[in-house]
């Protein structure tokens, strides 16, 4: 009789007679005859070649959630090489999905690109004066309320092209390029004399200038993706003699926040 025939006939609840019957299969005539009990190792068999749960659903034309059930205890293979192809497959397809957005975004970022430095145009000594002062004042040491008298101008960073305004900048306030010191800080694990003579070479500058480099202590563990051959390290530029202009770059900072307030309004005025 099948389970449902006895829990009528003596009057028990299912959960009883579950209990009851554990470990007695059922009669073979209660078995549901759609059911593809032969396919069954032929799903093994597949999940042990690497086979996804979804490939095989459709492989054997059952559902995903009964091939689920027939091979759960078998963990995928994911270095088989099924799944390897299968991996590459869709790595494959996704770039040939995107190499058209792709492309669109680089035109995009070149149109924008170019626009914008079409409008830059000439630069006046002013406009250098204010954009030099607002550099430093990102990137240059700064005086600090308990060691308010060291102020001289001290900057460092990795982008040639700032640098390259950066020293404008100085020049215009009566330094010479020539008379700076510098000094290259970069990781131990780079090759620190290149580097030096990278940025000697990319400004003109004597290597007499340039102090021994500042090793950043490599951490292995650290996963850098500056290693190329492209990574010439920081340029540390120290102008000697500098306080006075410091102090005009802080006049210059303070008497620009104001004058950008009153022109376009404090942050809080906007709501």
């Amino acid at each position: 009789m099948s389970g449902r025939q006895i829990q009528q006939r003596l009057g028990v609840s299912k959960t009883v007679l579950q209990g009851w019957l554990r470990g007695l299969p059922p009669p073979e005539w209660t078995r549901r005859p759609t059911a593809k009990d032969d396919l069954h190792p032929r799903a093994t068999e597949l999940r042990l070649g690497g086979w996804s749960v979804n490939d095989i659903a459709i492989e054997l034309g059952i559902a995903k959630s009964t091939a689920w059930q027939w091979i759960r205890h078998l963990p995928l293979d994911r270095d088989s090489e099924r799944a390897r192809l299968k991996r590459a497959h869709a790595k494959l397809m996704t770039d040939a999905q995107w190499r058209v957005r792709r492309k669109a975004r680089d035109d995009r970022r070149a149109a924008a690109r170019e626009e914008a430095g079409a409008g830059v145009g000439d630069v006046s000594e002013r406009e250098l004066l204010l954009i030099g002062a607002a550099i430093y004042w990102c990137e240059g040491k700064k005086a600090k309320p308990w060691r308010p008298d060291d102020c001289r101008i001290l900057v460092t960073n990795s982008d040639p092209d700032l640098i390259a305004i950066f020293l404008r900048f100085v020049e215009s306030q009566g330094h010479a390029c020539a008379e700076l010191s510098y000094r290259v800080s970069i990781h131990e694990s780079a090759d620190a004399v290149a580097a030096t003579t990278w940025w000697a070479d990319r400004f003109g500058l004597p290597l007499d200038r340039f102090k021994r480099p500042t090793l950043k202590r490599h951490n292995p563990l650290t996963n850098r993706l500056n290693t190329s051959a492209d990574y010439h390290g920081c340029l540390v530029i120290d102008v000697p003699r500098s306080r006075e202009t410091y102090w005009r770059v802080e006049g210059i900072m303070g008497a620009l926040s104001s004058a950008v307030e009153d022109r376009f309004g404090g942050l809080g005025d906007r709501g």
